[in-house]
């Protein structure tokens, strides 16, 4: 880390993105360059029809894979250093391996390296499978730790009753836990639609039709070759492209995990609320300060410090969805401008969640202060009281009792009273009377079932 970084990514919080660094840094984006570049020659080496690519030995195919597994800070500073002087990035990678195996056995095949490609073939795959490694590998398991562990307190919180809040204001009781399931069933929503995400890929040239391919092995069935090798390396073929892979995908992506985005921005703005009101009680860390002059102080900012990095993430996702599927014509370059930003929308995700997961780790349930706000209101039975009532036919009875409650702190003998004083079936009228706000939770317990 740097104290003179630009943005956090890279300074305060690089302990906690560094590992997107293997997917959507400068040095992964020339290594998945590299990656395609000697795929793609291994392919025509492997294929008779590519005549004069002869075919390469199990040592050549290891040497050449080889680049990639050791590919490290001294080989792309390498490439960085020919990119000063070709003011090209992608042919710099190609000039790269040219030097590279000019002093191998494969000096012979080095004008096949690029061949018939334009920049953007070697570059929507590498994209491609930076974004499918990088949420897969580092945001996938982010996501699905922080539903797990809200899961796993939702099971144990399921019997806690607790007194709603709609519109900020006491409401018919749930549970703890419930409210908790809430969150994770609808993140699992969104995770099942990220794990099946498709990631596109297209291999046809400078504007999409074959071109150069045609002209020099017209006999070729190009179509099946590109498709081989897209699927080969892991990604869906787009047949039908410009010179760019349409991106659609890309925002298909970026949607599904603004979609998540927002409903942890939900689920930590409520636990702040939660927090707020007591529900939830704060872990205390030795030498930890809460305020410069407040000693007492325990503030939740790490939810704070989640919806802040959630904001951050949200807008360049929801920029990067809207921008990079629009190009003009053929195709401009603004999209590979916007591209180069990829990590840093996933980047402040990923310290979202993790400051969400660790703000959640340091919560304890308070059930006396949860008892207590149950307790003080007993105006939520009105709603049980009103309904029952209406079920027997009795005219006016969500009036009747917003007469006695609505703004109106009342306690256990006048709900009892009124109880009393209507007229019901003995069974519905003991079953009222049995009623406190910490039973009245209807199939709460029973509804955390849906997280599994």
């Amino acid at each position: 880390m740097s104290i003179k970084s630009l943005t956090p990514l890279d300074g305060r919080y690089e302990s906690v993105t560094k590992p997107l660094g293997d997917f959507f840094s400068e040095w992964a984006l020339m290594k998945y360059r590299t990656h395609i570049e000697i795929e793609w020659l291994i392919t025509m080496a492997s294929n008779p029809a590519f005549k004069q690519v002869r075919t390469f030995t199990s040592d050549e195919v290891q040497l050449l894979r080889k680049i990639v597994t050791t590919f490290d800070e001294e080989v792309a500073l390498k490439i960085k250093a020919i990119e000063k002087i070709t003011n090209h990035d992608v042919k710099a990678v190609e000039y790269f391996l040219r030097d590279t195996l000019s002093t191998t056995s494969l000096s012979d095949v080095l004008e096949f390296i690029h061949f018939s490609c334009t920049s953007e073939d070697i570059n929507n795959l590498s994209y491609a499978l930076m974004l499918k490694d990088g949420i897969h590998t580092v945001w996938l398991p982010a996501a699905k730790k922080l539903a797990a562990e809200v899961a796993n307190k939702a099971e144990t919180l399921k019997d806690v009753a607790m007194l709603a809040h709609t519109h900020g204001q006491s409401a018919s009781p749930t549970t703890m836990g419930k409210e908790l399931a809430v969150f994770v069933y609808r993140w699992n929503r969104q995770l099942k639609q990220i794990r099946s995400l498709e990631f596109l890929g297209k291999f046809n040239g400078a504007v999409g039709n074959f071109n150069a391919h045609q002209i020099a092995y017209p006999e070729i069935d190009w179509e099946n070759v590109a498709k081989n090798f897209v699927e080969g390396l892991g990604l869906e073929y787009n047949p039908l492209t410009t010179q760019i892979e349409s991106h659609d995908y890309v925002a298909e992506c970026f949607h599904a995990i603004n979609r998540f985005n927002n409903i942890v921005l939900d689920f930590d703005r409520d636990m702040w609320l939660y927090i707020s009101l007591g529900y939830f009680k704060q872990k205390t860390i030795s030498g930890e300060v809460g305020s410069s002059t407040m000693p007492h102080k325990v503030n939740p900012i790490d939810f704070e410090n989640s919806e802040a990095n959630l904001g951050l993430s949200n807008a360049l996702l929801d920029h990067l969805a809207n921008k990079l599927p629009i190009s003009r014509l053929q195709r401009d370059l603004s999209d590979s401008s916007a591209q180069r930003n990829i990590g840093a929308a996933i980047g402040y995700s990923h310290i979202a969640l993790s400051y969400a997961l660790k703000g959640f780790g340091k919560t304890l349930a308070n059930n006396q202060v949860i008892e207590s706000h149950l307790t003080d209101a007993w105006e939520v039975l009105s709603e049980a009281v009103q309904t029952v009532m209406r079920k027997h036919g009795h005219t006016n009875a969500y009036d009747k009792l917003k007469e006695i409650t609505r703004g109106k702190a009342i306690g256990e003998a006048e709900i009892r009273s009124f109880i009393e004083s209507v007229e019901l079936p003995k069974e519905d009228k003991t079953r009222l009377l049995a009623l406190t706000p910490q039973k009245y939770i209807g199939l709460a317990v029973e509804l955390v079932k849906h997280i599994k």
